[in-house]
Formats: structure tokens, C-alpha cells, sequence
């Protein structure tokens, strides 16, 4: 064993951004590995918002992970899209993304999908209602 940036012992191996940081953790620790959310392979769009579900089941606190509860910590007092969880989570938006997925399976958040762009009115019907009411 060496001796870490603050001096007390590590493993061989670990690897520390500085004294304060402590070890690095890789992404696919914190997903066990898995780079897909759920077995369903459910896509998150950066812009999806997520709100927690407040029928969702009580769950342990062994049922969940440290950045689990993060997520649903972030997303208690208000909605948040999947870009700001992983922003304010200073977590990778691929590790979000799982963590939601797990999220999403256990119930405990709800997730809205922006609308697609070929779902939204055309412009220029836009812009005759703008002049339509300007006229009025």
C-alpha cells in the first residue's frame, strides 16, 4: 500500500484526483456494470422531465443506492429534465439514465417525453394565429 494525498494508506490500484476529491469511482460501478436502463431498454431524452411518483412504494434504504436517493432527493421538491438531475447530481447523463431506468421499474418516478417534432403545429399555422389576434 502507498500513502494518499492525505496521507493515510490505499490500495494498490485506487486512483485519486486530489487530496480532496478521494478515490475515483468508475461510471459502471455505480450502474453494476450496465450501460442500457432496464431490461426494457427505455431511451431518455435529455429533456424528458422526471417527477417522483407520490404513490411510490416505501422503499429500504438497501433497496437503493447512494446515487439513487441522490436522483430521487433532486427530484422531491420540484420536476427536474434528465440533463439538470445529471447536472446537479454531478453524475454522467449515461449513468443517470440507468439509475432512472431502475428508478422508473420500481415505480418510485414518473417520466414525461417531450413531444415529438412531428407532433408539433406547423409554423406558418402559428404565425396566422399570431396575426389573427394581432388583427383583433
Amino acid at each position: 500500500m502507498t500513502d494518499n494525498p492525505t496521507g493515510g494508506p490505499r490500495e494498490p490500484g485506487s486512483q485519486w484526483y486530489d487530496g480532496e476529491a478521494g478515490p475515483l469511482v468508475r461510471p459502471y460501478a455505480m450502474t453494476g456494470g450496465r450501460t442500457q436502463p432496464g431490461p426494457t431498454g427505455v431511451r431518455f431524452d435529455l429533456i424528458a422531465l422526471v417527477t417522483l411518483d407520490p404513490a411510490a412504494p416505501a422503499l429500504d434504504d438497501t433497496a437503493l443506492g447512494p446515487e439513487h436517493r441522490t436522483l430521487i432527493d433532486l427530484c422531491r421538491p420540484e420536476t427536474q429534465s434528465v440533463a439538470e438531475l445529471a447536472a446537479d447530481a454531478d453524475l454522467p447523463v449515461g449513468v443517470v439514465r440507468v439509475l432512472l431506468g431502475d428508478l422508473l421499474e420500481l415505480d418510485c418516478v414518473t417520466v414525461s417525453r417531450p413531444v415529438p417534432p412531428a407532433q408539433l403545429p406547423d409554423e406558418r399555422v402559428l404565425r396566422e394565429v399570431i396575426e389573427g389576434l394581432r388583427a383583433l
